[in-house]
């Protein structure tokens, strides 16, 4: 599918509120970058995950603590996705252009890539936001069918019970297959990625090496391979299962939004930030520990339209987004509480187990 155009702004809707967020920022002086409060976070999480790794690796616990270690070493790394590298993937970490590749390099040092990463989320995902066909965080084929355009399989019936599994493998597959997937074929889908460097073939698999020895050699010669085998999966499945909720939350829930483009133009009938508001939704925003541990993920709205401003901001400008949507009728998708979301995906995810394929226009 070639990428689709959006329409022209028509109306003042965007500026307005790009004007009104930069008027803050100088009112109260401050970088639209991270802050003290996002440099503590990093090293609490940071720190976290060299102890936990530490202490289950070289100190081996006893059984039920070292399953409890692990749970939280897969909370810790989600957290850490969430909080350093995804604010450092979008420039927003820091004001320095190498402290954002160094947060950004946690996530190679999790066992993905980061050029990977910013072609298929930053361009691709923040662009062509739940346009099937484009967005490669709508592909979860064959096992879920995650908007009314795709295929309907008969599993797809059973979608809404089952898609727990499905999203626990999520982190397991994207370190050991979909990355080098994209790494041989250079493409999210059928979008090319960035040229890659020497630096950038070297950094991929000196990584990927680095992760393997650390998370699957150095464990097994400590502890033994089916204990390693154990912690390992509860420890990956976790991580995956975390990401996996958070990010679906923002998307595929049941206010939100898949608009294809127009097939004889190619065009999507919305300007840009209109659709950002139309397929993205906020959870959990009045929660601080929701929102510390998700990195504002619960502000995907904020994230969406300012990529670029560091999470620490979001539930600031929440309020300059929500008062400009109000006085332009734009609808502002919100949850006020976690469990709503995940029962509004839910919801989502047992309709289209039903619901027909939608002809395209």
């Amino acid at each position: 599918m070639a990428t689709p155009k959006f329409i022209a702004p028509t109306t003042s809707f965007y500026s307005e509120l790009k004007n009104r967020t930069n008027a803050y920022f100088e009112e109260i002086g401050a970088s639209p970058t991270g802050n003290y409060k996002l440099w503590l976070k990093a090293a609490i999480l940071m720190t976290s995950l060299v102890l936990l790794y530490v202490h289950l690796v070289f100190f081996t616990p006893n059984v039920w603590l070292a399953l409890v270690e692990c749970l939280l070493l897969g909370g810790v790394t989600a957290a850490i996705g969430f909080n350093v590298m995804h604010d450092g993937g979008h420039g927003s970490f820091s004001k320095k252009k190498w402290v954002n590749e160094l947060a950004g390099l946690s996530l190679n040092m999790l066992g993905a890539n980061i050029h990977m990463w910013t072609t298929k989320h930053n361009l691709i995902h923040h662009t062509y936001t739940n346009i099937d066909g484009v967005d490669d965080d709508l592909d979860a084929k064959p096992f879920l069918r995650l908007c009314d355009n795709q295929e309907h399989l008969k599993m797809h019936k059973y979608q809404h019970y089952y898609f727990w599994g499905a999203y626990a493998m999520l982190y397991l597959y994207w370190i050991f297959f979909t990355d080098y997937v994209k790494y041989f074929t250079q493409k999210v889908g059928d979008i090319p990625i960035k040229k890659m460097t020497k630096t950038d073939h070297l950094s991929f698999w000196g990584f990927k090496v680095m992760h393997f020895v650390l998370f699957v050699v150095v464990p097994i010669y400590t502890v033994g391979f089916l204990p390693w085998l154990a912690g390992f999966l509860l420890y990956g499945m976790f991580t995956g299962l975390v990401l996996s909720i958070v990010f679906q939350l923002a998307h595929t829930v049941e206010h939100t939004h898949f608009p294809m483009p127009t097939v004889a133009t190619n065009r999507i009938e919305d300007e840009w930030a209109l659709h950002q508001l139309k397929t993205t939704a906020n959870f959990a925003t009045n929660n601080k520990i929701v929102s510390w541990l998700t990195g504002g993920l619960n502000f995907q709205i904020e994230h969406h339209l300012f990529p670029r401003i560091s999470h620490v901001h979001y539930p600031a400008i929440s309020k300059i987004i929500k008062e400009a949507c109000a006085e332009f009728g734009v609808v502002y998708n919100e949850y006020p509480k976690t469990r709503t979301a995940i029962m509004s995906h839910i919801a989502h995810l047992r309709q289209l187990a039903l619901q027909p394929v939608l002809v395209q226009r």
